[in-house]
Protein backbone atom coordinates (compact mmCIF):
# COMPACT_ATOMS: atom_id res chain seq x y z
CA UNK A 1 0.00 0.00 0.00
CA UNK A 2 1.05 3.45 -0.48
CA UNK A 3 2.31 5.65 2.75
CA UNK A 4 0.55 8.65 4.08
CA UNK A 5 3.77 10.89 3.44
CA UNK A 6 4.27 10.74 -0.07
CA UNK A 7 0.63 11.45 -0.72
CA UNK A 8 1.10 14.98 -0.93
CA UNK A 9 3.49 17.61 -2.02
CA UNK A 10 5.14 19.91 0.89
CA UNK A 11 6.42 22.46 -1.74
CA UNK A 12 2.64 23.44 -3.40
CA UNK A 13 1.88 27.42 -3.14
CA UNK A 14 0.07 27.65 0.23
CA UNK A 15 -2.85 30.52 0.42
CA UNK A 16 -4.40 32.56 3.76
CA UNK A 17 -8.06 31.41 2.65
CA UNK A 18 -9.37 27.97 3.46
CA UNK A 19 -10.73 27.00 -0.26
CA UNK A 20 -13.75 24.09 0.11
CA UNK A 21 -12.51 20.92 -1.96
CA UNK A 22 -14.42 20.79 -5.07
CA UNK A 23 -15.68 17.04 -6.65
CA UNK A 24 -13.40 15.84 -9.24
CA UNK A 25 -12.67 12.65 -10.90
CA UNK A 26 -9.88 10.45 -12.37
CA UNK A 27 -9.20 7.93 -14.32
CA UNK A 28 -6.03 5.43 -14.83
CA UNK A 29 -6.14 3.66 -18.31
CA UNK A 30 -3.92 0.43 -18.11
CA UNK A 31 -2.79 -1.23 -21.18
CA UNK A 32 -1.41 -5.06 -20.86
CA UNK A 33 1.62 -5.68 -22.87
CA UNK A 34 3.48 -9.22 -22.64
CA UNK A 35 6.59 -6.28 -22.32
CA UNK A 36 4.32 -5.31 -19.17
CA UNK A 37 1.63 -2.78 -18.52
CA UNK A 38 1.60 0.80 -19.49
CA UNK A 39 -0.70 3.74 -18.09
CA UNK A 40 -1.82 6.92 -20.14
CA UNK A 41 -0.41 10.05 -18.63
CA UNK A 42 -0.03 13.25 -19.97
CA UNK A 43 1.56 16.53 -19.05
CA UNK A 44 -0.56 19.92 -18.00
CA UNK A 45 0.44 23.38 -19.15
CA UNK A 46 3.13 24.99 -17.03
CA UNK A 47 0.79 28.31 -16.91
CA UNK A 48 -1.61 26.64 -15.26
CA UNK A 49 -2.40 27.77 -11.25
CA UNK A 50 -2.93 24.19 -9.97
CA UNK A 51 0.19 21.35 -10.48
CA UNK A 52 1.55 23.58 -13.50
CA UNK A 53 3.89 21.14 -15.62
CA UNK A 54 3.23 17.99 -13.88
CA UNK A 55 2.47 14.51 -15.32
CA UNK A 56 -0.91 13.27 -14.73
CA UNK A 57 -3.57 10.81 -15.65
CA UNK A 58 -6.82 12.21 -17.26
CA UNK A 59 -9.04 13.89 -14.91
CA UNK A 60 -10.96 17.53 -13.82
CA UNK A 61 -13.89 18.23 -11.92
CA UNK A 62 -17.06 16.46 -11.99
CA UNK A 63 -19.87 18.81 -13.94
CA UNK A 64 -23.81 19.07 -12.92
CA UNK A 65 -24.87 17.29 -16.37
CA UNK A 66 -22.32 14.44 -15.10
CA UNK A 67 -24.88 13.29 -12.95
CA UNK A 68 -27.74 13.55 -15.03
CA UNK A 69 -26.97 10.96 -17.90
CA UNK A 70 -28.81 7.89 -17.77
CA UNK A 71 -27.78 4.90 -18.49
CA UNK A 72 -28.52 0.98 -18.99
CA UNK A 73 -25.56 -0.39 -17.19
CA UNK A 74 -24.04 1.06 -13.76
CA UNK A 75 -21.34 0.26 -11.12
CA UNK A 76 -20.51 -2.63 -9.97
CA UNK A 77 -22.11 -3.65 -6.52
CA UNK A 78 -18.79 -3.12 -4.82
CA UNK A 79 -17.71 -0.11 -6.58
CA UNK A 80 -20.81 1.41 -5.59
CA UNK A 81 -20.41 0.69 -1.87
CA UNK A 82 -17.35 2.31 -1.45
CA UNK A 83 -17.91 5.35 -3.71
CA UNK A 84 -21.39 6.17 -1.59
CA UNK A 85 -19.33 6.36 1.74
CA UNK A 86 -19.64 10.04 2.14
CA UNK A 87 -21.76 10.22 -1.37
CA UNK A 88 -25.43 9.36 -2.51
CA UNK A 89 -26.17 6.96 -5.46
CA UNK A 90 -26.89 9.60 -8.02
CA UNK A 91 -23.93 11.61 -7.17
CA UNK A 92 -21.38 8.25 -6.95
CA UNK A 93 -22.33 7.45 -10.48
CA UNK A 94 -21.58 11.53 -11.54
CA UNK A 95 -18.02 10.67 -10.11
CA UNK A 96 -17.65 7.96 -12.74
CA UNK A 97 -18.87 9.91 -15.40
CA UNK A 98 -17.08 12.69 -15.00
CA UNK A 99 -13.82 10.52 -14.74
CA UNK A 100 -14.85 9.22 -18.68
CA UNK A 101 -16.16 12.87 -19.65
CA UNK A 102 -12.57 14.04 -18.36
CA UNK A 103 -10.33 11.26 -20.22
CA UNK A 104 -12.28 11.88 -23.90
CA UNK A 105 -11.93 16.23 -23.27
CA UNK A 106 -8.31 15.45 -22.58
CA UNK A 107 -7.32 12.54 -24.42
CA UNK A 108 -9.84 11.95 -27.42
CA UNK A 109 -10.17 8.23 -25.62
CA UNK A 110 -13.82 7.45 -25.19
CA UNK A 111 -14.68 4.47 -22.57
CA UNK A 112 -17.47 2.33 -23.16
CA UNK A 113 -19.25 0.65 -26.14
CA UNK A 114 -21.33 1.35 -29.67
CA UNK A 115 -24.90 2.08 -29.16
CA UNK A 116 -28.07 2.84 -31.72
CA UNK A 117 -29.62 4.62 -28.71
CA UNK A 118 -27.50 7.09 -26.81
CA UNK A 119 -28.30 9.03 -23.88
CA UNK A 120 -30.74 12.42 -24.10
CA UNK A 121 -28.63 15.35 -22.35
CA UNK A 122 -27.90 19.42 -22.64
CA UNK A 123 -24.17 19.08 -21.29
CA UNK A 124 -22.45 20.41 -24.01
CA UNK A 125 -19.07 18.21 -23.29
CA UNK A 126 -21.62 14.88 -23.53
CA UNK A 127 -23.03 15.98 -26.52
CA UNK A 128 -19.87 16.24 -28.15
CA UNK A 129 -18.89 12.65 -26.84
CA UNK A 130 -22.36 10.70 -27.65
CA UNK A 131 -21.84 12.36 -31.40
CA UNK A 132 -19.49 9.75 -31.84
CA UNK A 133 -21.63 7.00 -31.30
CA UNK A 134 -20.48 5.67 -28.00
CA UNK A 135 -22.62 5.07 -24.93
CA UNK A 136 -20.01 5.42 -21.33
CA UNK A 137 -19.81 2.02 -19.66
CA UNK A 138 -19.73 2.65 -15.94
CA UNK A 139 -19.02 -1.40 -15.28
CA UNK A 140 -15.52 -1.34 -16.56
CA UNK A 141 -14.73 1.43 -13.68
CA UNK A 142 -12.79 0.33 -10.81
CA UNK A 143 -12.27 2.60 -7.68
CA UNK A 144 -8.89 2.60 -6.46
CA UNK A 145 -8.50 5.75 -4.24
CA UNK A 146 -9.90 8.80 -3.19
CA UNK A 147 -7.83 12.23 -2.17
CA UNK A 148 -8.84 15.59 -0.38
CA UNK A 149 -5.91 18.29 -1.42
CA UNK A 150 -4.92 19.47 2.01
CA UNK A 151 -5.93 22.80 3.17
CA UNK A 152 -4.67 26.55 2.01
CA UNK A 153 -3.66 25.06 -1.27
CA UNK A 154 -4.53 27.55 -4.18
CA UNK A 155 -6.74 24.96 -5.46
CA UNK A 156 -8.78 22.13 -3.19
CA UNK A 157 -10.16 19.05 -4.76
CA UNK A 158 -12.13 15.66 -3.41
CA UNK A 159 -11.38 13.58 -5.74
CA UNK A 160 -12.02 9.61 -7.09
CA UNK A 161 -9.40 8.15 -8.79
CA UNK A 162 -10.77 5.45 -10.92
CA UNK A 163 -9.32 2.60 -12.88
CA UNK A 164 -10.03 0.61 -16.29
CA UNK A 165 -8.27 -1.66 -19.15
CA UNK A 166 -7.75 -0.26 -22.42
CA UNK A 167 -9.89 -2.50 -24.05
CA UNK A 168 -12.89 -1.11 -22.62
CA UNK A 169 -11.94 1.94 -24.83
CA UNK A 170 -14.83 2.22 -27.66
CA UNK A 171 -13.29 5.10 -29.41
CA UNK A 172 -9.63 7.21 -30.26
CA UNK A 173 -10.00 10.41 -32.21
CA UNK A 174 -6.97 11.98 -33.50
CA UNK A 175 -4.02 13.33 -31.11
CA UNK A 176 -3.89 16.17 -29.98
CA UNK A 177 -3.42 18.93 -27.12
CA UNK A 178 -6.20 20.48 -25.72
CA UNK A 179 -6.09 23.61 -22.78
CA UNK A 180 -5.14 21.33 -19.77
CA UNK A 181 -3.21 18.22 -20.97
CA UNK A 182 -0.56 18.12 -23.79
CA UNK A 183 -0.49 15.11 -25.45
CA UNK A 184 -1.12 12.12 -23.34
CA UNK A 185 1.13 8.84 -24.11
CA UNK A 186 1.23 5.32 -23.36
CA UNK A 187 4.03 4.64 -19.95
CA UNK A 188 5.11 2.09 -18.53
CA UNK A 189 5.69 2.22 -14.92
CA UNK A 190 9.40 2.64 -14.89
CA UNK A 191 8.68 5.76 -17.76
CA UNK A 192 6.28 7.51 -15.41
CA UNK A 193 7.95 7.17 -12.18
CA UNK A 194 10.71 9.22 -13.63
CA UNK A 195 8.83 12.35 -14.81
CA UNK A 196 7.82 14.98 -12.69
CA UNK A 197 4.71 13.63 -10.78
CA UNK A 198 2.34 15.36 -8.13
CA UNK A 199 2.99 12.96 -5.27
CA UNK A 200 -0.18 11.98 -5.00
CA UNK A 201 -0.07 10.66 -8.52
CA UNK A 202 2.99 8.92 -7.66
CA UNK A 203 0.74 7.44 -4.66
CA UNK A 204 -2.06 6.42 -6.83
CA UNK A 205 0.05 4.64 -9.53
CA UNK A 206 2.08 2.63 -6.67
CA UNK A 207 -2.02 1.48 -5.92
CA UNK A 208 -2.30 0.71 -9.93
CA UNK A 209 0.45 -1.43 -9.62
CA UNK A 210 -0.40 -3.41 -6.73
CA UNK A 211 -3.69 -3.97 -8.31
CA UNK A 212 -2.37 -5.34 -11.29
CA UNK A 213 -0.08 -7.69 -9.17
CA UNK A 214 -3.22 -8.48 -6.80
CA UNK A 215 -5.55 -9.58 -10.09
CA UNK A 216 -7.82 -6.68 -8.94
CA UNK A 217 -10.86 -8.73 -7.97
CA UNK A 218 -12.88 -6.06 -6.22
CA UNK A 219 -11.90 -7.31 -2.68
CA UNK A 220 -8.64 -4.93 -2.18
CA UNK A 221 -9.30 -1.76 0.14
CA UNK A 222 -9.44 2.10 -1.40
CA UNK A 223 -7.18 4.32 0.40
CA UNK A 224 -8.65 7.56 1.10
CA UNK A 225 -5.43 9.88 1.45
CA UNK A 226 -6.46 13.42 3.46
CA UNK A 227 -4.95 16.03 6.11
CA UNK A 228 -5.98 16.15 9.15
CA UNK A 229 -4.34 18.42 12.34
CA UNK A 230 -2.12 19.20 9.65
CA UNK A 231 -0.60 15.57 9.45
CA UNK A 232 -1.34 13.01 6.52
CA UNK A 233 -3.29 10.34 6.78
CA UNK A 234 -4.74 7.23 5.14
CA UNK A 235 -7.60 5.41 5.69
CA UNK A 236 -9.62 2.95 4.02
CA UNK A 237 -12.41 2.49 2.50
Amino acid sequence: MPTPPAAFDKDEVVVKNRLRPKDAATLVLVKREKAGPRVLMGQRHGNMAFMAGKYVFPGGRVDPGDQRILLGGDLRPHVVERLTKGANVQRARGFALAAIRETFEEAGILIGERADKLPRTRAPAWKKFFEHGVAPRLDTLEFIARAITPPNRTRRFDARFFMADADSIAHTLDARENDELLTPAWLTFAEARALDLPSITRAVLDEVEARIGDGADGSRPVPFFRFHRGESQMEFL
